[in-house]
């Protein structure tokens, strides 16, 4: 087999191990799942209702141009049409990106810690990335500007609010930080966790600015993880590029379906976002009940210091593994002295609250 030099170069890795992946190895289901950030509230009734009837229609192949959801998603933010592509959830988005921009040896600047599946997509072009450290736990706008500038990079990428801190910038400073964009950049600014941040998080769309694209997705307050959906809002003729390389079949009928059934249920995604918001107080409220530092959040997730270095932070998580509660945490130091405790049903906080202790207990005595 002939690989290209860059995959050939390339460790067979996968950025997150999935819960299925360790139930398989474990040879058990966990009793809560609640460390891939996914909404176990589910999805809008109108939405499964409405994915339920085109389920017998999906002998037909989805609509390639996605002309109602992207109709219905330019007049919910106040854009045209021509200013948003659909595709298969950020991930398959910022896949598209990274295409376009980047060929082997190209710069792209991001966080130290930040998404992963990101730094994925561009070791997998070949692209040469460079990288800030956070700083209180948040990404570093003005550090992250001015590696990009220095080193010439050709995208950078930006999460607000953050995965996997849930830290977040006003939209005053993200505006700051569209506008420092020179010419020749373009800022991948990932919004999926937006609608669970408070007022003034995320700053206007202008669609006539060339440098930036606004990810947003339906797996997190829309409950629609597994549909496998998402859109990037930017300026014409830089959407239109997205048509050159994607996938135009890659979005199926279903989700398409599914995603403009739960754009128009405004009241279930504000229902969503109250029941996230008492489960973070809730998570919170269990990790100083044990010692433990919960850190502000404006996800659907908390991220918790466990108050130690990195290597006591994975025993907790195995030790919470091993008690069939799956939790995540982030990768990096000093980002890994906490764990990540997604948004879940009270059966899944009583689940981790019952376990934390015990969790805390066996690292304490490893």
């Amino acid at each position: 087999m002939h690989f290209t030099p860059t995959v050939e170069s390339l460790p067979s890795v996968v950025p997150f191990v999935g819960p299925e992946t360790q139930e398989r190895a474990r040879g058990r289901k966990f009793r809560a799942r609640i460390g891939a950030n996914e909404s176990v509230f589910g999805p809008s009734p109108r939405a499964v209702e409405a994915m339920q009837h085109a389920a017998t229609e999906v002998w037909k192949y989805g609509d390639p141009e996605n002309h109602d959801l992207k109709q219905a998603l330019a007049a919910f933010h106040g854009v045209g049409s021509q200013n948003i592509v659909v595709g298969e959830g950020i991930d398959g988005l910022l896949g598209y990106a990274v295409r376009l921009f980047v060929d082997p040896g190209v710069t792209v600047a991001t966080s130290l810690g930040a998404y992963p599946t990101f730094n994925f997509h561009v070791t997998g072009y070949g692209g040469r990335l460079v990288t800030v450290p956070y700083r209180d736990d948040r990404e570093d706008p003005a550090a992250l500007i001015a590696l990009a500038k220095r080193e010439a990079a050709r995208l950078v990428y930006f999460a607000n609010p953050d995965n996997p801190m849930a830290s977040w910038w006003d939209a005053t400073t993200v505006q700051w930080l569209i506008d420092s964009i020179p010419e020749g950049l373009v800022l991948c600014l990932d919004e999926a966790y937006s609608d669970f941040a408070p007022p003034g998080t995320t700053p206007a769309i202008d669609v006539s600015n060339p440098h930036v694209l606004h990810f947003r997705t339906f797996s997190k307050a829309h409950g629609m993880a597994g549909a496998r959906i998402g859109y990037a809002i930017g300026k014409a003729e830089l959407i239109k590029s997205f048509d050159k390389i994607r996938n135009h079949f890659g979005v199926n009928r279903i989700a398409q379906v599914g995603a403009l059934a739960s754009l128009q249920d405004t009241a279930h995604l504000a229902s969503i976002v109250e029941k996230v918001a008492a489960a973070r107080e809730r998570i919170a409220t269990i990790a100083r009940a044990n010692g433990l530092k919960p850190l502000p959040s404006a996800a659907n997730f908390v991220a918790i210091d466990c108050c130690n270095d990195g290597a006591f932070a994975r025993c907790v998580l195995s030790e919470l593994i091993a008690r069939d509660v799956f939790v995540r945490m982030p990768g990096v130091s000093p980002l890994d002295r906490c764990i990540r405790v997604s948004a879940g049903l009270p059966s899944d906080l009583d689940a981790f609250e019952e376990a934390l202790p015990q969790a805390l207990s066996a690292a304490a005595g490893r």
